[in-house]
């Protein structure tokens, strides 16, 4: 089966991991087609044994819905693919031009088998977001003429359902987390009486870092909250923390690299993501509760969005915008080591159930043969 994915967000190493997976299926033979650099960031080859990275030049790069390859057509003709994965939202430039491609094969007879090229799109959107011309008319293009779909969390798939899509859609995850770079570790050298809240990701007034300042008071003066990241709030979050007289209790560091979170992950004792839905946005998964949850950190997260799917039965929850709530969750990790513990193994236990690398690539290849095998039916 020759597959070709045209993805962004393979200019990252960290995600060609998935490629490297999905071609190590004996069945699969797999081109990956992505731009020479997005929004800044330069192409990396990190991880590309198994099948071939193809970088194409980019127009609009950075510019999410308008970005386009001019040359994927020809490039197209070349690879002459069984299966096209669109790596992009239904109603983005890219995915309306990469489709038509596809169509203008088929009708022209351009393809090197007997089967016309499968196609499918992968989305995130978990709002019902009515989009003004052109993009209504691309989205209702794609929608009505590509074969399958991949949306990234339920929500996702009803919002395709509901805007019309009445192809096949399976509910999988962009990508997963490696299980052998997130991992557990041994936490000695810490204070022993010392408890620290963790918080990664974009200062946002969507994410709720208020929240969990908030929830500090009260809470036992050994428990101190670490906020790694950096964002417009920032400025706003450090003034209510001196406001609230949490002073030392509270540290604030720069963003840093995919490979340093592993150890950032091993500094605290529960990971907190207190995301709050928005008019315009809802947390659509949280990596970083999947990448604590495989480093045995106990998580809390709010109801917002994909956050009680990731999180299962493996952390807890509270209700958004519900500080006394979080307070309680977080003072019983607090008082209950035992506890941690066990949330601890429920954690890695589910990462390594479902949201592993590994296990993303080979649901992704099951689509794959799922499409072929229904072109063949028809």
């Amino acid at each position: 089966m020759r597959v070709v994915m045209l993805s962004k967000a393979l200019v990252s190493g960290e995600y060609q991991r998935k490629c490297e997976l999905i071609a190590a299926h004996d069945d699969i033979q797999l081109t990956v087609f992505a731009p020479m650099a997005w929004a800044g960031q330069l192409l990396e080859r990190t991880h590309t044994s198994g099948y071939t990275l193809r970088p194409l030049p980019i127009h609009f790069n950075g510019n999410f819905h308008l970005h386009y390859y001019p040359t994927l057509g020809r490039e197209l003709a070349v690879t002459r693919p069984d299966v096209f994965h669109i790596d992009e939202e239904p109603y983005n430039l890219a995915t309306f031009l990469a489709l038509r491609a596809t169509l203008n094969m088929r009708h022209r007879g351009e393809t090197a088998v007997a089967l016309p090229i499968r196609t499918l799109f992968f989305t995130w959107q978990n709002l019902l977001r009515r989009y003004p011309p052109p993009f209504s008319w691309m989205e209702r293009y794609v929608l009505t003429h590509i074969d399958g779909a991949i949306a990234g969390n339920q929500e996702a798939a009803q919002v395709c359902r509901t805007k019309g899509y009445l192809g096949d859609i399976a509910v999988i995850p962009q990508f997963g987390v490696d299980e052998n770079r997130f991992y557990p570790v041994e936490r000695g050298g810490r204070e022993k009486d010392s408890f620290t809240v963790g918080y990664a990701g974009r200062l946002v007034p969507e994410k709720g870092v208020d929240l969990l300042l908030h929830a500090l008071i009260g809470l036992p003066e050994h428990v101190r909250l670490v906020v790694v990241g950096d964002g417009a709030e920032r400025g706003a979050l450090e003034q209510l923390s001196r406001t609230l007289g949490l002073g030392a209790r509270v540290t604030f560091c720069p963003p840093v690299s995919s490979s340093e979170m592993p150890h950032v992950y091993g500094q605290f004792d529960v990971l907190v993501l207190p995301s709050r839905t928005q008019a315009n946005w809802k947390e659509q998964f949280g990596r970083v509760l999947i990448e604590a949850m495989a480093c045995g950190v106990p998580v809390i997260g709010s109801t917002c969005g994909e956050i009680p799917t990731v999180i299962g039965e493996a952390g807890l929850l509270f209700t958004e915008n519900d500080v006394v709530e979080l307070r309680a969750h977080l003072l019983c990790l607090v008082e209950r080591p035992a506890l941690r513990s066990e949330l601890a193994q429920r954690g890695r236990t589910r990462i390594l159930a479902h949201y592993t690398m590994r296990r993303i690539a080979d649901r992704t290849v099951e689509v794959y043969r799922q499409l072929l095998s229904s072109a063949k039916r028809v």
